[in-house]
């Protein structure tokens, strides 16, 4: 008896997912529960088990796919000859790469006869289509599809970019008072304190409403070798500040090691970014949508600042807020800007 396996809905409004990774081949046996694929989502991979025993039958969608929730992914046991099922309706089968090639050529895949197995759209059929002829020469420099995390990085910017008009507003912090180590869960704090003078920062933008929450979760924007994720510090209103500083520290980590959880990177209200040493005297964030507003801590340094009518060497860093001007007004997110600075100045 063959089992079809489909992409299952991981929660949290998933709607499809990528396949990034398969941990088996056709032809080979898996008991249940063996590791079977990984499937990334949300900047995060989740490896999905074997729901059955048996040989490994048919693999319908290849590694690099992005597929629905409920696409057949794979077929264990069964015939080993078994045709292909069709593609669920409405759903064009065709390869990352296949995808790319229409987009240059401006070819609808809808309108393009499939002539690959089990309905798949092929190369040759969108050239066909377009009327382009043989494939050119290959051209220079080395090419990699763009997954995983990259896509989704891509798609996400992209979507910052051109739909929000966003607006960034800088202003420098004297860090004299501020215990660096602890950096960041101060940072952390001394936003969420301020969102909560300042609503309309701590919102979203759904349709024709602006949702004001009342929940401080804040997203830390962390570099790892494969792209930058947002992990999620919850409720950084009420918490310690050792205590936010643990959670940042495990977050990171488990993020660098690609462990964190799909829930651990959704539902932020409002993100921060700070690069470390990296952090360059001034950069300008993009909005991680769909928020409305983004704080960067840029680069810390002694520099020289006037002091009581004298010349001192402090150390002295921009604070940035990015905001969406559609929901926040500038006079707003720069008094937000200085409330933040206001507390990180005090916290000594």
């Amino acid at each position: 008896m063959a089992y079809a396996f489909k992409l299952p809905d991981l929660g949290e409004g998933l709607t499809e997912g990528e396949v990034s990774r398969w941990l088996v081949a056709e032809g080979d046996e898996v008991a249940e529960d063996d590791p079977l694929v990984e499937i990334q989502t949300d900047k995060t991979t989740v490896e999905i088990p074997s729901p059955a025993s048996g040989p490994v039958t048919r693999i319908l969608v290849e590694a690099g796919e992005v597929v629905p929730v409920g696409t057949v992914l794979v077929v264990i046991g069964g015939e080993a000859d078994r045709p292909e099922p069709p593609a669920p309706a409405g759903r064009i089968q065709a390869t990352p790469l296949v995808r790319r090639v229409a987009r240059e050529l401006d070819v609808d895949l809808a309108t393009v006869t499939p002539t690959g197995p089990g309905g798949r759209v092929t190369e040759d059929d969108v050239r066909a289509a377009a009327g382009a002829g043989p494939e050119p020469a290959p051209a220079e420099g080395r090419r990699e599809p763009l997954r995983g995390v990259r896509r989704q990085i891509a798609e996400h910017l992209t979507r910052a970019h051109r739909e929000i008009p966003a607006v960034t507003f800088v202003e420098e912090c004297d860090f004299t008072g501020v215990d660096l180590p602890l950096l960041l869960p101060l940072v952390l704090r001394a936003t969420a304190h301020s969102l909560r003078e300042y609503p309309e920062l701590n919102a979203r933008l759904e349709g024709d409403e602006i949702v004001y929450l009342d929940r401080y979760d804040l997203g830390i924007a962390v570099q790892t070798d494969q792209g930058l994720v947002v992990p999620v510090v919850r409720s950084c209103d009420t918490r310690p500040v050792e205590e936010l500083r643990a959670e940042i520290d495990t977050l990171a980590e488990r993020a660098r090691a690609g462990t964190l959880e799909p829930a651990e990177l959704r539902g932020s209200t409002f993100t921060v970014t700070s690069a470390g040493k990296l952090a360059g005297l001034l950069v300008t964030p993009l909005i991680n949508a769909p928020e409305v507003g983004i704080l960067g801590v840029h680069r810390i340094a002694p520099r020289p600042v006037v002091r009581d009518g004298e010349v001192v060497a402090r150390p002295v860093g921009n604070i940035s807020v990015t905001f969406d001007h559609r929901v926040v007004d500038g006079a707003r997110a720069a008094a937000f800007a200085l409330a933040v600075i206001g507390r990180l100045e005090r916290s000594g």
